[in-house]
C-alpha cells in the first residue's frame, strides 16, 4: 500500500525555500512522506533536482522552482509554480539563508543587507506574494462550510532569540522575523492560517561543520562566503547543550513538521527553540 495515501498532509501543497540541501532538504522529505505535494528551492539546478528526484523515488510528488529568493520576481514566480503545478497553496516554510559574519565596526553595508534581504525581506516578499491566493481560497472554503488550516513556518535561530557576537546582521534578520511571525498570526488569522516559528541552535550542517580556518566557503550568487565553526569549537558549544550534542537536519526538520500538522491547528504566533535544550 503506498503510504503517501495515508499521510497527515495529503492533498496539501508546500513550499520550501532553500530545500535542495541541509534542513531544508529534510523538511521537504518529510512532508512529501507525509503526502504533500512539494515545491522545491536552491540558487543552484543540482540540488534542487536531486531533493525532487528523491521525493519522487519514494512515491511523492515535487517539482523544482531554482533561483535566488532575494531576486525581486522570485516571490511571485515560487507562489505561481505551487498553483500552476498543484493547484494549491496550503504550507510556507521560509527556510533559505545563510550567514556572513563580522564584528560590528568591520561590517560593511553589504553584509547587512545580504543579510536581512535573504532572512527577513524574502520572506516578506513570498507570503505578500501568497497573499491573494489564501484570501480567495479561504474565502470560498468559509462559504462551502469548509475549516481547512494553512501553515506558514519561518525559520528563526537563537541568534535571533538571544543575541550572538560577530552576528548582529543576522542576528537583526531572524529576530526580525519573529515579529513578522507574530503580525502574520493575527493578520492571517481569520483566513485559518497558523503562522509560526522554529529557532534552531547549533543543527550540524555544511555552513556550520566544515572546518574554520581551512578555506571552507560557498558560493552565494559569486560571493564566497567562509563557513564552519572548527572541531574545537563546536566541541566547547557542545559541552553547553543539556542534550550534549548538535541536532541533525532531520531532528530540525521534525520541529518544522509539528507546526505543519493538523495537530497544530490552533497554535499561532508561537516560536519554538529547537535546540536541545540551550537557549
Amino acid at each position: 500500500m503506498d503510504t503517501h495515501t495515508m499521510g497527515k498532509l495529503q492533498g496539501k501543497v508546500a513550499l520550501i525555500t532553500g530545500s535542495g540541501r541541509g534542513i531544508g532538504r529534510e523538511v521537504a522529505l518529510k512532508l512529501a512522506s507525509e503526502g504533500a505535494a512539494v515545491v522545491v528551492n536552491d540558487l543552484d539546478p543540482a540540488p534542487a533536482q536531486e531533493t525532487v528526484a528523491a521525493i519522487e523515488t519514494a512515491g511523492g510528488k515535487a517539482v523544482a522552482c531554482v533561483g535566488s529568493v532575494t531576486a525581486v520576481d522570485f516571490a511571485e514566480r515560487f507562489v505561481k509554480t505551487a498553483i500552476d503545478q498543484f493547484r494549491g497553496l496550503d504550507i510556507i516554510v521560509n527556510n533559505a539563508g545563510y550567514t556572513w559574519d563580522s564584528v560590528v565596526q568591520k561590517m560593511t553595508d553589504e553584509q547587512w543587507y545580504a543579510m536581512i534581504d535573504v532572512h527577513l525581506t524574502a520572506p516578506f516578499r513570498i507570503l505578500r506574494a501568497a497573499a491573494g491566493f489564501i484570501r480567495e481560497a479561504s474565502k470560498k472554503e468559509a462559504e462551502a462550510g469548509i475549516e481547512n488550516f494553512r501553515k506558514v513556518v519561518n525559520i528563526s535561530s537563537i541568534a535571533g532569540t538571544g543575541g550572538n557576537a560577530g552576528q548582529i546582521n543576522y542576528s537583526a534578520g531572524k529576530a526580525g522575523i519573529l515579529g513578522m511571525t507574530k503580525t502574520m498570526a493575527k493578520e492571517w488569522g481569520r483566513f485559518k492560517v497558523n503562522v509560526n516559528a522554529v529557532a534552531f541552535g547549533l543543527i550540524k550542517t555544511r555552513l556550520t561543520e566544515a572546518q574554520a580556518g581551512t578555506g571552507a566557503a560557498v558560493d552565494i550568487e559569486g560571493r564566497k562566503i567562509k563557513v564552519g565553526i572548527g572541531a574545537d569549537l563546536m566541541r566547547a558549544l557542545e559541552t553547553q547543550i543539556p542534550l550534549g550534542r548538535g541536532g541533525t537536519p532531520t531532528e530540525a526538520a521534525g520541529a518544522v513538521a509539528l507546526f505543519c500538522y493538523p495537530e497544530s491547528n490552533y497554535i499561532s504566533g508561537e516560536t519554538v527553540v529547537c535546540g536541545g535544550g540551550f537557549r
